[in-house]
């Protein structure tokens, strides 16, 4: 995106850096960087704190991750893969086609690795952000943040933790060093990262210890490899592969109507889930504390067709009694029982209502992204990407944009053009100020609002990591995907505050 191209703008124009600074690799920066290439914008930075692209597939390499979003459906639209392996892919393989995106498409040259952001101010008198990062500083006319939800890890607050002195690790920082054959292994939590482990180690482990606070939904994983033949003919007929994609959106797209509108028709899948329950778990007793006692989809819905029966095993025990302590070699519950372990895997989930990323952004008054949600009462963003009072910012999967029952990549596709079109409008006229409107953020919050109180994730009876500690939903989108892909289709210019080059 060439900056101000007028004889006596261009004297005047304080030049950034660089045009536009991503933060983040994962599918948001990927994907952005790779639009805006198509584009025709090159002057670009992806700042990444790690040695390697791939975000959230790249850092959750744990035993049996996969993806449960059905993988013709969890890529890029502009980027099909005709080689997936498997209905359901795994994390190696989707790490693959990310790092195979980013290069066919020219992103890769354009990471900085090992650049954390630690601090993003804005400068108003210049229209720049200013970027501080563990390689150096930059300054930039455009940030995009791709930080995305599943970045950082949540450990939580154990009396004791710290004294432990065996081996201490979070699903998203597995210790590939550490032989667990023989080993007696905790495993906290049983979402949707926990539900792959436990089977992946069971066989190997002399003893596994489960510690459940509440039971999931799990509806059985149908899961298999795509052939030979199939492959061939979505590589040479791509129509096959678009038709196969489409198909499986809308199967998903379906599910919108239990989640928001009539959250009673989820009790019609409850009994397949039950069922499921009862063919893999023999014993009464361990079924009654794997029995969930809200409504399915108030938390997230898992798949597996081997969790409950690695559970089953007698070298498995089931937990639910809440933890109090931990101890130098066991985890203490509240019934006064001593668990025996020599590994804890912490698998409870990332920070995703806090959004990290925001305590490191800051507006021209030094306030960050974070306090200034905090004073608003919760994050909140127009058209779940750019707020006011922070110029020139876009959020990749912000407020309000994640989903209970399709693929995120899709969500992210529709910002991705949604920013795009705010940038090819700021090129268009010379712009190097762009500010949401803080009216019309305001009607946008209140319309998704409006939308909440009779989902299922307010209604189900349960609390999940959807909601904040005010129990206010600021993570999901209350609707269907292609409704949040039409209200993001155009960029609309009316709901900015939009100014002309400045002087520098």
């Amino acid at each position: 995106m060439p900056e101000i191209t007028t004889p006596d703008a261009a004297s005047r124009v304080m030049a950034p850096g660089v045009t536009v600074a991503i933060i983040g690799t994962g599918f948001g920066g990927i994907g952005m960087a790779a639009r805006l290439r198509r584009a025709g914008v090159t002057d670009m930075v992806l700042l990444e704190r790690a040695a390697d692209l791939g975000g959230t597939w790249r850092d959750n390499a744990y035993p049996g991750a996969a993806c449960d979003v059905p993988s013709h459906l969890y890529s890029f639209s502009f980027a099909p893969n005709p080689d997936w392996s498997r209905s359901f892919s795994a994390q190696p393989e989707i790490w693959a086609y990310l790092r195979r995106v980013a290069d066919q498409e020219g992103v890769t040259g354009k990471i900085r690795f090992g650049a954390e952001l630690l601090s993003a101010r804005w400068d108003e008198a210049a229209h720049l952000w200013h970027l501080d990062t563990t390689d150096g500083r930059l300054t930039a006319r455009f940030l995009i943040s791709a930080a995305g939800p599943l970045a950082n890890p949540f450990i939580p607050d154990l009396p004791g933790l710290g004294a432990f002195e065996g081996a201490v690790f979070h699903s998203a920082d597995w210790d590939h060093g550490r032989d667990l054959t023989g080993r007696s292994v905790a495993v906290i939590g049983t979402g949707a990262s926990a539900i792959q482990i436990v089977p992946q180690i069971q066989p190997a482990v002399g003893r596994l210890t489960v510690f459940q606070r509440t039971p999931p939904w799990i509806m059985p994983r149908r899961d298999r490899a795509i052939t030979r033949p199939e492959q061939w003919l979505f590589r040479h007929l791509p129509v096959t592969q678009r038709i196969a994609r489409t198909a499986i959106y809308w199967g998903r797209e379906a599910y919108v109507l239990g989640f928001v509108t009539s959250p009673a028709l989820l009790a019609r899948a409850e009994p397949v889930a039950l069922a499921h329950l009862r063919r893999q778990v023999p014993d009464p007793g361990l079924r009654a504390r794997l029995t969930p006692a809200y409504r399915m989809g108030c938390k997230r819905i898992l798949l597996s067709s081997d969790y409950y029966p690695a559970l089953a095993q007698p070298n498995v025990t089931m937990v639910t009694e809440p933890i109090v302590e931990i101890r130098e070699k066991s985890v203490v519950t509240g019934d006064g029982t001593s668990h025996d372990v020599d590994t804890i895997i912490v698998a409870t989930g990332f920070h995703v209502t806090d959004y990290p990323i925001a305590q490191r952004i800051f507006d021209s008054a030094g306030r960050s992204l974070a306090a200034h949600w905090s004073a608003t009462t919760a994050p909140t963003a127009f058209r779940g990407t750019t707020t006011a009072g922070f110029p020139n910012l876009f959020v990749l999967t912000g407020p309000n944009t994640g989903l209970g029952h399709s693929s995120q990549v899709f969500m992210i596709e529709a910002q991705l053009r949604y920013v795009l079109g705010a940038l090819t409008h700021a090129r268009a006229r010379h712009l190097t100020r762009l500010e949401v409107r803080p009216a019309a953020q305001a009607r946008w919050d209140r319309a998704v609002q409006r939308k909440m109180p009779g989902t299922v994730w307010l209604t189900g009876g349960c609390h999940s990591w959807y909601l904040d500690d005010r129990g206010r939903n600021v993570t999901l989108w209350p609707g269907s995907t292609w409704s949040f892909a039409r209200r993001t289709r155009r960029f609309d210019p009316d709901s900015y505050d939009q100014d002309p080059p400045v002087s520098g």
